[in-house]
Order: C-alpha cells, then structure tokens, then sequence
C-alpha cells in the first residue's frame, strides 16, 4: 500500500497535466489492443498513428522513419496524381499481367520513401474531404506536411485550427526557409538550399565548378531531423499532455549539418577554403587515388598511418623524407606527395591494394559505384537489402531500415501502396463510415 502510494506521488511529479496525459495514453493503449498483439506491438513507435501530409522527399522520409519505427502512418495524397514522384521515373516497377492497374508501373523513387504507409487519396477541394482530413486528425498522434507557410489555413488544416480538434497531436511543418523569416514564402528545394545555405560551394573538385551532392541530402538530413524532433515532442508531450508545432527549414538543417566547416568560419572570421573533392584542408593524404581499374581511398590521417601507408605502397623512405614526415610539411607539399602517390597506385588494381592494406589499421577503402555498393559482402552481412512481395508488382528490392535494436527488428513490413489503396479501410475501419457514405465520398471525387 505505501509503495503504491509512494509511486502515484512520484508519478504525480512527473505529470503537469494528468488530465490530458491519461486521455492520451487511453487513446494510445486503445488502438494499440485494437491492432491486436504480435511482433509489430514490439516496435519503438507501436500503437502511434501519423496524418502524412507530405509528398517528394523530406516528408516522405520522415514518416517512412516512422513507419519503419511501427508508427501506422496514413499517407494522404491528390485523388489523382497522387505524389509527385509517382511520375518521377523510370526506372518502374512495372505492373503485374492481371493486376488491373494501367501506365507504366511503381516509380522507384516513389518506393524508396513509402512502405510501411498506407494511402488515401483525398481532395483538400471539397469540404468533405476537409471533414475526413479533421476526423483523421482527431485520431493520430502526429501530422506531418510540408506545404508553403499558411497555405493549409483556407482548408482548416493549419495548426492552431487541427490543435483545437486534438490539443496532443504533435503537428510538424517541412519548408524550405520555416514559418518565418524573409524566404519563408519561397518554394526550397533541395539543391536551391544546397546552393543558397553552403553545401554546394565546398562540394566539388578543387578546381572544378561548385556540383549538388549526388544525393538529395539536404532533404534526406531534414527527414532525420524531423523524426527525432517528433519523438522527442512525444517523450515532452509524455510530461505534459500537450502536443506542439515543429518547425523545420530545409534551410537550417543545411545550415546546421555544415558542422566543422561552420565552426571554422565562426571562429576564425574567414571564408572557407572552397572545393577540395575526395581530399581534406589539413590532412595529407587524404583522398582518392587512380588504380589500374577504378580508385581506392587511403587516409593518412596522422604521421603513424602515414608510415603503414609508406610501407605498403614500398616507398618506406618516405617517411624520413623532410618534405613528409610530418603533417604540416605534407600539406604544404600536398600536390607533389599527391603525385607520387598515384604513380605508384595506378600500378595495381583496386582490390590487390585492399589486399595489401587489409588488417594494417589505416582507413582505406574502394570507391564503389551505388550498384556495387548494394551487392557488397558487408552490405549483405548488415542485411540492408531486402526483398518483399509487392501486390501489383510482384518481388521488389528496398534498401532496409540502417538501425538495428536488441529487442526490436524495425524494417519493412509492407510495401510502398498504389494511390488510394488504403481508401476504404481507413475511412470504413478507422472512422466508421459506411459503405454507402464512402461511395459518396467517391462520387464527390472527395477521395479515390
């Protein structure tokens, strides 16, 4: 009896608004025995339902995050065209014969950034369709959308309207610039932001031209932060009761993730030294170099690497050498040592020189293209590729989810959905609307 009296104390001190909380976790215990037990209620995220608003990258990744994590995440989309990047191919996952869909298949990019999520195709044109969207709301714990500051307002989905209808959502916004500021009205994407913020000014070869990364990082890192600021303002709204707005800038996370480069500006008042390609400011070596048949990368980080890399390359004397024995000294004779080196690298094939340095400790590693990357030994070893049946498409390849977790397997679970596959279960099984009631929607072309 005292222990029990003793933890509703402590528990009352963690709670500043009990009332709230308790309706929260009521609600949250109640769709977790709803889905039932099995091995997904094990998940991180389990038993927490997401209002996707989002299309193209940052969005998308966030909530496939999620969804990986167990979230049930409701994708809603034009009744139509669906995501952007449904039209963004090829490559396709062409249709099965008999699957009664038509045009040329799944977009691979749509599929990269969609399983574990069903779709919902909806019209924010008609009130009904504003009507099923505020429903939803109601029933989620987050909402993520990535529409321009204020264009959700004229549809009742903006915050201050959806946190009345469900003062626990968490509701975050993906923009280009934020909700405030002198860009905030402008449409970002992703290599405006890296030209704009940084990013594509330090990337490139040294005497080359400023280039995007080859991958969409900035939306990529914006995702990722989105999905850790979600479940930290789960953990908060855990305390609290209350739910909050996240604002995130592709803008500012460009800006954050500049990390040591930042910090180098700042502290010294100078502008960054430009464009170094594979190799680093104040590290020599540190790149990559040509092979017989490709380039591999050696990292001379400090002067003892420096002499495992001497002695496997069988110039030992190098290490003695005045212009090299030191770090400072090699970068002020950084092209010439450079040079020597790919004398000697382009005499033997990438893999003989991963051989000759294998177990030495020094970093080094071949320069893979994406392909050889999927198929490698390692990548294989950490189970990032897997397969799964898609429904119209048949077996498809995804990269799996990169966390592992000791008493949880996140990954994929379902695979990517075709627009509006999920219509009539989420508005028959989630909101209760009868058969007759979604035909209506459908008719309005409310939703698909």
């Amino acid at each position: 009896m005292f222990g029990r009296a003793l933890t509703r104390a402590r528990y009352g001190t963690w709670l500043i608004r009990v009332d709230q909380y308790r309706a929260i976790r009521a609600r949250h215990y109640s769709t977790m025995m709803e889905r039932g037990s099995g091995t997904q209620d094990s998940l991180p995220l389990a038993g927490y339902r997401v209002l996707d608003m989002t299309r193209v990258l940052a969005g998308p990744y966030c909530t496939q995050i999620l969804g990986d994590l167990g979230a049930e995440v409701i994708k809603i989309e034009h009744p139509t065209r669906g995501d952007d990047t449904r039209a963004w191919g090829p490559p396709y996952a062409t249709y099965k014969e008999g699957s009664g869909h038509e045009g040329p298949g799944e977009s691979a990019y749509f599929l990269a950034v969609n399983r574990n999520k069903k779709s919902l195709g909806l019209s924010f044109q008609h009130p009904e369709g504003v009507e099923v969207l505020h429903k939803l709301a109601a029933k989620c714990d987050i909402l993520v959308e990535n529409y321009l500051p204020g264009s959700l307002k004229k549809y009742g989905m903006d915050f201050e309207t959806i946190r009345k209808i469900n003062p626990g959502l968490i509701y975050a916004s993906i923009t280009g610039y934020g909700q405030t500021g002198p860009y905030s009205q402008r449409a970002g994407y992703d290599v405006m932001v890296e030209a704009e913020f940084g990013l594509m000014h330090i990337t490139g070869n040294r005497d080359g031209p400023p280039v995007k990364v080859g991958v969409a990082v900035t939306d990529l890192t914006t995702g990722l932060y989105t999905s850790n600021s979600i479940m930290a303002a789960l953990l908060s709204r855990a305390k609290t009761g209350c739910g909050q707005h996240i604002d995130v800038a592709l803008s500012d996370c460009q800006t954050a993730t500049l990390a040591n480069i930042a910090s180098s500006c700042l502290i010294s008042g100078k502008r960054d030294s430009g464009r170094w390609g594979t190799a680093h400011p104040s590290i020599v070596p540190y790149k990559s170099f040509k092979t017989k048949d490709g380039d591999v990368l050696f990292g001379g980080g400090n002067d003892r690497l420096f002499g495992i890399l001497c002695d496997g390359l069988g110039r030992p004397e190098w290490k003695t050498d005045p212009k090299y024995s030191i770090n400072s000294n090699r970068v002020a004779n950084r092209t010439e040592l450079e040079d020597e080196i790919e004398k000697v690298s382009v005499q033997k094939t990438t893999q003989e020189w991963l051989e000759i340095f294998e177990g030495k400790g020094m970093p080094y590693a071949a320069v893979n293209d994406v392909h050889d990357s999927l198929h490698h030994e390692h990548s294989k070893a950490r189970n990032m590729v897997v397969e799964l049946e898609h429904e119209q498409c048949g077996p498809i390849k995804m990269v799996n989810t990169p966390v592992k977790y000791s008493e949880s397997t996140p990954g994929v679970r379902t695979a990517p959905p075709t627009l509006g596959q999920h219509t009539d279960e989420v508005l028959s099984g989630l909101l209760g609307l009868g058969n007759s009631e979604v035909a209506a929607l459908k008719e309005k072309g409310a939703v698909r």
